[in-house]
């Protein structure tokens, strides 16, 4: 196959935990034909969707893990696949370059995950669609509403819905003395939506990410677990990972949202349960593919890779 990814400059990456990486390195061992997309490079013109891209080689070594050919400019249309991997966050920017796969799959190509569903599903949003999965929540930005959660709810977790690695997400209790400013810095003063949810004291266990290949769960879970005297389980905010078996509650809540993955075309997703709570839906570019080979010995990459193939053949 011919297979681009999309994805934030490679000559950044964390080469010891990238999981787009790993993915490459999986499609090139397998003899597919490997483009390095930008997104800044995506456009469309009168002739259809294209992009700037490299023809790249990639490698796992940690003092030169790639190497690019010459950049040109080609139609997607002359790809067989390409894997969305550019990271939050999700601004018009993300929703532009969606608008650009979106053409190259009516054009043939097979995008994962599905541009359309990018747009829809909002990480922190989509889980409000299972309720039944979650701890009582709010997705709103009147400070009425949002006082009202806390007061009700005691001990509370407010994040920004277009945020990753644990950006600006606060811990907010009934009585403390930061609730004004918090909700005003926020919500840029009650303007911009965002969620709060009830505090869940499982989090000192571990914010779990649970990745899903084609609405089926992993056989374990990754768990984060936060630094001393941290709120964030994000591995990018020092969290520590360790190796989960899954629970009989971890396996009712994939079992709830699976169905819906692979209806709207999700193929890679990560969700992330606290406790006995889904807390987030991670669509744009779910990680700990490398924490699964290590911890867990499960190659996320190698079933991802049987997955696409199986796509494109059938499509």
């Amino acid at each position: 196959m011919k297979f681009g990814v999309v994805m934030d400059p490679i000559e950044a990456i964390n080469f010891k935990k990238d999981s787009s990486l790993d993915i490459m390195i999986e499609a090139q061992e397998r003899g597919h034909e490997l483009f390095y997309i930008e997104p800044s490079s995506l456009y469309i013109n009168e002739e259809g969707s294209h992009a700037l891209m490299n023809e790249i080689k990639v490698f796992n070594n940690a003092d030169k893990w790639f190497h690019l050919e010459e950049i040109s400019a080609k139609k997607l249309s002359n790809l067989d696949v390409i894997m969305m991997r550019q990271d939050p966050p999700f601004d018009s920017d993300y929703i532009y370059n969606t608008y650009v796969l979106e053409a190259a799959e009516k054009d043939g190509v097979s995008v994962i995950n599905r541009p359309r569903s990018l747009r829809d599903c909002n990480e922190k949003v989509f889980a409000t669609e299972f309720p039944e999965c979650c701890t009582p929540f709010l997705v709103a930005s009147d400070q009425f509403l949002l006082r009202d959660f806390i007061q009700i709810n005691k001990d509370t977790v407010i994040k920004p819905l277009d945020g990753m690695g644990g950006s600006s997400i606060f811990r907010l209790r009934e009585n403390d003395p930061n609730i004004a400013v918090v909700l005003e810095t926020i919500t840029s003063f009650y303007k911009s939506k965002v969620m709060i949810q009830r505090y869940i004291p499982e989090i000192v266990e571990g914010d779990k990410r649970i990745l899903m290949i084609n609405g089926e769960p992993m056989g374990a879970a990754i768990a984060r677990v936060p630094a001393k005297g941290e709120l964030r389980g994000n591995l990018a905010a020092g969290a520590t990972a360790i190796a989960k078996s899954l629970t009989e509650r971890d396996l009712w809540i994939c079992s709830q949202v699976g169905p819906k993955l692979k209806e709207l075309g999700l193929v890679l997703v990560g969700l992330d349960v606290i406790g006995d709570y889904l807390t987030e839906i991670n669509v744009t570019s779910p990680t700990c593919f490398r924490e699964y080979k290590s911890l867990c010995d499960i190659e996320v990459s190698r079933k991802l890779m049987d997955c696409v193939e199986n796509i494109v053949n059938q499509g």
